[in-house]
């Protein structure tokens, strides 16, 4: 498999699954600006939604989106625990949680990237993440994980966001179970593997 991404993006979620999972995979970098990769290669080809992260499968298909690819990925290695069974409540648990960290936390984010926003709109996106990660802080004060005392990568999903926060003036440590659950992916061997892969600190 091959996957498209840019570092330290949304898509370090898919390169932690790969690592976690065990399963062979190369990586293709992609310029925000360009949208190409070092050797010329389009992500618009693969993707013409022209966002990352882009996974092109061993049969050519490509999967796109962060809560797809996570679910697709944790299916094809399911010794490496990082979902729960197809089927079970949990697994609806696990896909409520990918969309609250894609829709109120990656999205929100994404307001960050608009050229010339009004301090008060930045602010107020401020404001609203911080209220969101006080939510998922609660879950995580009476549990290890997002699901309970099972790791999954809605957990590895959460982790990558939460990286992005000291640079939109959020400090995570004004909750201690948040800080404690970052700490706590940043350490796992899969995560250190894909930071190290992509240059980034952990």
């Amino acid at each position: 498999m091959k996957l498209y991404y840019a570092a330290d993006s949304c898509a370090l979620a898919a390169h932690i699954a790969l690592e976690e999972a065990g399963l062979p995979h190369t990586l293709a970098r992609i310029d925000h600006a360009t949208k190409l990769t070092a050797d010329g290669d389009s992500l618009l080809s693969v993707n013409p939604k022209g966002c990352v992260p882009a996974l092109v499968l061993d049969d050519g298909q490509v999967l796109t989106e962060s809560a797809a690819i996570l679910q697709y990925i944790a299916d094809l290695a399911p010794a490496a625990r990082l979902a729960p069974p197809a089927g079970s409540f949990g697994r609806y648990r696990l896909a409520e949680w990918l969309n609250f960290v894609s829709s109120e936390l990656h999205q929100v984010f994404m307001r960050f990237t608009i050229a010339d926003a009004p301090p008060a709109v930045l602010a107020g996106t401020v404001q609203k993440l911080s209220n969101r990660y006080a939510y998922a802080a609660k879950v995580l004060g009476a549990q290890p994980y997002l699901l309970g005392d099972d790791y999954s990568v809605a957990d590895t999903f959460l982790y990558v966001t939460t990286r992005w926060c000291k640079s939109v003036g959020i400090d995570i440590a004004q909750w201690p179970s948040l800080a404690r659950h970052a700490a706590a992916i940043a350490a796992r061997p899969g995560v250190v593997r894909a930071l190290a892969a992509e240059g980034l600190g952990g």
